[in-house]
């Protein structure tokens, strides 16, 4: 009878055991089938509470992977030094504890607060190493009411959480390897696409952002084709760049690159510069005038705001379009031509074409491949960026020693709104160029318009000793990206004592980490 009790309950054991490794198997999360296999352990083996700690390698303290039945407080709460209370001793010897009365141990420290009733107090808990060859990761422990005394049973469970512990050990080291190859596949991953990037960076034109990577793409992908390409976007956000990274990037970039401005052209001379005219075609026409068509023929030819062109151009425009031809003012001979064309405008040019100002078949005609172009104010990230770059060449062509930008300018740069976009950056950054005499760019050398926008956003100014504190915040991130996050150096470069240097730093909340090469 004891036998087959006995061969009754290493079924059951070996029952429990299957059903766990099976769920240890069936996920690369490792909280979610420790908490199932917790679940099981007290489904099948009437153990409670059971906890799966894990020596953090960061900060070296045993933290708690997975507790079933605990509430995600009581789990912040479980940490523990390794040697401290009886995990931090099971961890710290590599051998089991065993405490037949929870409430009669006084090296229980019940940090997670979960044992409070006096029925709690009479639990017995177990707890057992886990290894991962001579190497101790953590500790299983669980709580278990034994209905005829703690006895012989007990060193059973104890058998079997060995068992156990030696499964999750696996467990973890096969999590942490598949996290560790997936975090490496993630790595090379950005890599490869900052590889990309750099590789569909367009020369000339500044930008890691989101929206720019975008827009490279969708450079890329027409680059080498003939299809006409209209540019959309606010003025200043860098459409003649795009015009031209079309043209010197792709199949055509040995012949002309022709550019017209529509709108700085009265519609007369517009349609003679661009079909160009014969002579006598019209009152001072005293010679053959060759037409900017003629002049890209086998290049590119770019206008720029093409919303602004006039009805009887629009139409000569859309022949020349569908029938690449066109004939010269003056002439009924026609001209074939093979000219790549690219537009660009900031206007809304459906809204034009609803009120009839632009014709609607030259819209669609033009309208092959549209690319917008983002306002700098939607791709912030970028900002910095810009204003590096025109740093570099401002200071190059006025021969200044200037290195860097403040953190006090850096802030106003960046929560400025850019109407003017990109053009207006340059135009910023060239003015505080030429009015520096340090060595890098304060808040004071940029224009009075995002000195403004910063006290116009509705907040109260700043009071003297706000004022006070960040000047002084200023100084000391300055001082530190000068020293290489140096603290002693920083104190001697500012003429003042470590002690003080260390004090503000700690006050205002600075990491000089971050200002190390």
């Amino acid at each position: 009878m004891v036998d087959q009790k006995e061969t009754e309950s290493q079924l059951h054991d070996l029952t429990c055991l299957y059903e766990i490794t099976k769920e240890l198997a069936s996920s690369f999360v490792l909280s979610d089938c420790l908490e199932k296999a917790m679940a099981l352990l007290s489904e099948y083996k009437k153990m409670e509470n059971g906890t799966v700690t894990i020596v953090n390698p960061l900060t070296g303290k045993l933290e708690i992977e997975v507790a079933h039945g605990l509430t995600a407080e009581g789990r912040k709460r479980g940490k523990y030094k390794i040697g401290e209370g009886i995990t931090g001793r099971v961890v710290a010897s590599g051998e089991p504890i065993v405490v037949p009365h929870i409430s009669e141990e006084p090296l229980f420290l019940n940090r997670t607060r979960s044992r409070g009733d006096i029925a709690d107090r009479d639990r017995s808990f177990l707890c057992v190493p886990i290894k991962d060859g001579k190497q101790i990761i953590g500790a299983l422990s669980v709580d278990r009411m034994y209905e005829d005394g703690f006895g012989t049973q007990a060193n059973d469970d104890l058998q079997f959480l060995t068992v156990l512990s030696s499964i999750i050990a696996q467990t973890v080291c096969r999590v942490q390897i598949v996290n560790r190859e997936k975090e490496n596949l993630r790595t090379e991953n950005l890599k490869l696409k900052r590889e990309l990037s750099e590789k569909n960076r367009i020369n000339d034109i500044i930008g890691n952002s989101s929206r720019m990577q975008d827009v490279f793409e969708m450079v890329h992908r027409v680059v080498d084709s003939n299809a006409t390409v209209l540019l959309r976007g606010e003025s200043g956000t860098g459409k003649t760049l795009v015009a031209k990274a079309l043209h010197y990037n792709g199949k055509r970039k040995a012949k002309p690159f022709v550019v017209v401005n529509c709108s700085a052209l009265p519609e007369t001379l517009l349609e003679s510069e661009l079909f160009g005219h014969e002579r006598g075609a019209f009152t001072g026409a005293n010679e053959r005038k060759i037409g900017r068509f003629e002049h890209a023929e086998g290049g590119t030819l770019f206008l720029d705001e093409i919303g602004e062109i006039s009805h009887s151009v629009q139409v000569k425009l859309l022949n020349v379009v569908q029938e690449r031809s066109f004939q010269r003012l003056g002439s009924t001979r026609s001209i074939s031509c093979d000219v790549r064309l690219v537009a660009a405008t900031n206007k809304d040019l459906e809204d034009a074409v609803s009120s009839g100002s632009f014709r609607e078949d030259l819209y669609y005609r033009l309208n092959v491949f549209p690319i917008y172009m983002p306002p700098l104010r939607k791709r912030r990230t970028d900002i910095l960026l810009l204003a590096e770059f025109f740093l570099e060449k401002f200071a190059r062509e006025n021969k200044k020693q200037i290195n860097r930008i403040s953190t006090s300018a850096i802030d106003l740069l960046i929560q400025y709104h850019w109407p003017g976009n990109v053009r207006e950056l340059q135009n910023c950054m060239e003015r505080a160029v030429l009015i520096c005499d340090g060595d890098a760019i304060k808040g004071i050398h940029l224009p009075p318009t995002l000195q403004a926008s910063e006290s116009s956003s509705g907040s109260k100014p700043l009071s003297f000793s706000t004022a006070v504190e960040n000047f002084e915040k200023e100084l000391i991130i300055d001082a530190l990206k000068k020293n290489n996050g140096n603290q002693t150096k920083t104190a001697g470069y500012l003429d003042t004592s470590l002690r003080i240097i260390n004090y503000k730093i700690h006050q205002y909340g600075i990491d000089p980490k971050k200002y190390k090469i």
